[in-house]
């Protein structure tokens, strides 16, 4: 009798050590992947204040962070130089990890960045809208340092090649040039806008548009509300027929040119870069002069940013690709869209919900930089 139950025991213990082995093996197969970042102290630092656009792109980066296992903070500076660069050194010296940098100046970037690497070299940086000159105004690099920008010069071109084949075909086809009342603060005053003015500057070349006047808000610390005033003071200058189309640089402008087309009943479309909630509340009602906006996708922005972020901090700077080539680079371009009234005209669309009705390419995320570790965690 004891032999049997010495011989059941063994029996039982060998099924318990078999069901142990198999719970092991099934817990190794489905455990969730590692993070090579887990733990960082992330943060995006913005010199501007906030606005729809950049909220979306925090919540993008933030989201990216945190599926990665990193801890994420947000700084909007108010457009404060002197704020955006201290919020830099205290997080520096606060210990993050990471810093992911948007909009500084291009006369003092270059000298600060350098500086503060020199005191934390173990801090990562990646920068957005952000160009790095000398004291001779030389275009530079930081080594370690990853700058991307919107596709500035294409934003442009999409608009004036909306302008010429949807609104004015006829006129591009007869060898005549589209009447533009040019909406643009430079040179030199934004990095981004003289990147725009580059895709403007050539369908000015190739004789398919003409600048009638270049107008800018005439006073930049309230820009929407100077603009409505320089543009009615513009407009009324002119008899119908003198301008075909309104080009506004920056959306915020544009929405100052939109009050004066609309108080004075100006029959004349308008196009702009950049998009917010409000532009698209604008471009949807009946009978608006604002036609089309060009865009990047702001959600795609944000995950973008931290996604490169994140390669830096692994040292996969070979994993970190232009969308534009396709290549490993340090300089990086996000890929432009155009969304059009006839988009929003339906009612109901923000910039959350904006891939809806934007198209596919809108959509398209092919190009993010990964790596296999990243894959599981951000759920591709």
């Amino acid at each position: 009798m004891k032999r049997i139950v010495i011989f059941c025991l063994t029996i039982l213990m060998a099924i318990s050590l078999a069901g142990c082995s198999g719970a092991q093996d099934y817990a190794q197969n489905t455990q969730s992947p590692e993070s090579e970042v887990s733990g960082k102290r992330v943060a995006y630092i913005m010199q501007m204040a906030p606005s729809d656009i950049f909220e979306t792109w925090s919540e993008a980066a933030e989201k990216t962070a945190n599926s990665l296992g990193m801890e994420y903070q947000a700084f909007f500076c108010g457009g404060s130089d002197s704020e955006w660069q201290d919020t830099i050194a205290q997080c520096a010296a606060d210990g993050y990890d990471g810093l992911l940098l948007s909009h500084g100046g291009k006369d003092y970037s270059y000298t600060f960045l350098t500086e503060i690497l020199q005191q934390y070299p173990d801090l990562k940086i990646v920068t957005f809208d952000t160009l790095f000159e000398d004291g001779e105004g030389q275009t530079q690099k930081i080594d370690g340092v990853t700058q991307f920008f919107q596709q500035d010069a294409n934003l442009s071109e999409l608009l004036l090649e909306y302008i010429t084949e949807t609104l004015y075909p006829e006129k591009i086809a007869a060898g005549e040039p589209v009447n533009i009342l040019k909406v643009w603060a430079g040179p030199d005053y934004l990095s981004a806008f003289d990147r725009r003015e580059e895709g403007y500057s050539r369908y000015e070349q190739e004789g398919l548009i003409r600048t009638v006047e270049t107008i800018a808000p005439s006073d930049l610390t309230d820009a929407e509300a100077s603009m409505t005033e320089t543009a009615a003071a513009a407009l009324a200058k002119y008899s119908d027929g003198d301008i075909d189309a309104v080009w506004c640089c920056y959306d915020l402008y544009a929405a100052g040119v939109y009050a004066a087309l609309t108080d004075s009943g100006y029959n004349i479309p308008m196009v702009s870069v950049d998009i917010c909630n409000a532009d698209i509340e604008k471009m949807a009602q009946s009978g608006s002069p604002w036609k089309a906006c060009a865009t990047t996708n702001w959600y795609n922005n944000g995950e973008f940013g931290m996604r490169v972020l994140a390669l830096e901090l692994t040292g996969e700077y070979e994993k970190i690709v232009d969308p534009m080539t396709g290549e490993t680079a340090d300089w990086l371009e996000l890929p432009a869209y155009l969304v059009t009234q006839d988009m929003v005209s339906g009612g109901g669309i923000t910039i959350e919900n904006l891939d809806t009705v934007a198209g596919a390419e809108y959509s398209e995320r092919s190009w993010m930089p990964s790596s296999e570790w990243m894959t599981g965690l951000l759920a591709e």
